[in-house]
């Protein structure tokens, strides 16, 4: 029997959801409340096998859990045709476009061939916050296409649990920098100024924990940085519940590949972490650098999204909001024709304003 077709409400036999408000899960026709631990027993164990090395990377490849069978009757894939998401959602899930592209997605057969997350942290902000979010970062942009402004454009804002690869590293880092400081001085003749260069070595060793690195081709890497920090001290282990009305993407892009851009953004936080114990210098700038990795793993964890991707005339623009904290971040279009009203409409009054003056002046004169 399928896991999530068992979330049923033993009032009315309606089909439960995570509520983000009340962190349970809750029947929306009878309005019973569960806690989401008193489901635990109906999601099965892990499939754990040992972990495989990463060859010539310095990574460890995370644990080997899948789904089970039967563990994900109740979760299918979305698919998009245009852009070939693959997005999960459960019974309880409406979708009908894609929240990548817009397009419209199909829906396909049950989840399968996917490692299942160790860790997710719950939608803490429901659909209101993220519309609310979304209309007050919209507010006061007189030039913004009205496309952007409507309701039913508003609507189209999903939950998305994201997939994220959070990596744990020791490294051994090597900084070398050039450094000056500048004294000035004068006499009654005289300005001064005299410039000491000095070399600056820095070295030891760090531990990074939790770096995240979004699993998903199609979100884009600014965006999903933007939007940190997640608190993962709120993670709990995963449980098929929390998906409960809510979408989950499929990762499409493994540990390996990820690994190029977690090793940029560990070395340039040891950068800066050295960089901060150089002070007293006028100038301070990083000449060289080296980074290794002591030891290393990876985590496979879902972290909450509020998500919508629109176009306007060709282009496309991206809205995210952490359903954890409500940081939200997107960028906006300019109407040119409206942009051209305004400039020409300010032109006009300035001219006005400036002809007035002056017949004023005249006639003082």
């Amino acid at each position: 029997m399928a896991v999530l077709q068992e979330y049923k409400c033993p009032c009315c036999t309606g089909a439960l959801i995570f509520d983000s408000t009340l962190q349970k899960m809750k029947c929306p026709y009878c309005e019973t409340e569960f806690e989401v631990e008193s489901l635990a027993d109906l999601d099965r164990d892990l499939n754990k096998e040992p972990a495989a090395s990463a060859a010539n990377t310095g990574w460890e490849e995370p644990g080997s859990n899948v789904w089970r069978e039967g563990e994900g009757d109740g979760l299918s894939i979305y698919v998009c045709n245009s852009c070939g998401g693959e997005i999960i959602g459960d019974d309880t899930t409406a979708a009908s476009s894609c929240p990548y592209c817009g397009n419209p997605v199909v829906m396909m057969g049950k989840l399968s061939g996917s490692l299942k997350p160790e860790l997710l942290i719950p939608f803490k902000l429901d659909k209101k916050a993220a519309v609310a979010a979304l209309k007050k970062h919209y507010s006061g942009k007189r030039l913004l296409p009205k496309v952007f402004k409507d309701e039913n454009h508003i609507d189209e804002i999903k939950g998305i649990y994201v997939p994220f690869w959070l990596f744990d590293a020791n490294v051994e880092a090597e900084v070398r920098y050039e450094a000056t400081r500048v004294r000035t001085w004068s006499d009654r003749k005289n300005d001064y100024t005299e410039t000491s260069y000095y070399q600056v070595d820095r070295g030891g060793t760090i531990a990074f924990k939790d770096i995240p690195v979004d699993g998903s081709s199609k979100m884009p890497d600014d965006i999903m940085e933007s939007i940190e920090p997640f608190d993962l001290s709120q993670a709990v282990p995963f449980q098929t519940a929390y998906l409960a009305g809510y979408l989950a993407e499929k990762y499409d892009m493994d540990t390996q590949e990820c690994i190029p851009h977690v090793n940029k953004r560990i070395k340039k936080s040891a950068e800066e972490c050295f960089a901060a114990t150089v002070q007293g210098f006028s100038s301070v700038t990083a000449k060289e650098s080296g980074v290794r990795l002591l030891d290393s793993a990876a985590k496979y964890a879902l972290l909450p999204v509020w998500y919508l991707n629109t176009s306007w005339k060709g282009d496309k623009y991206a809205f995210a909001m952490n359903g954890q904290t409500g940081k939200l971040v997107g960028d906006l279009p300019l109407d040119k024709a409206k942009a051209r009203k305004w400039f020409w409409g300010l032109t006009a009054l300035f001219s006005g304003a400036i002809y007035a003056v002056m017949l004023i002046l005249r006639h003082i004169m």
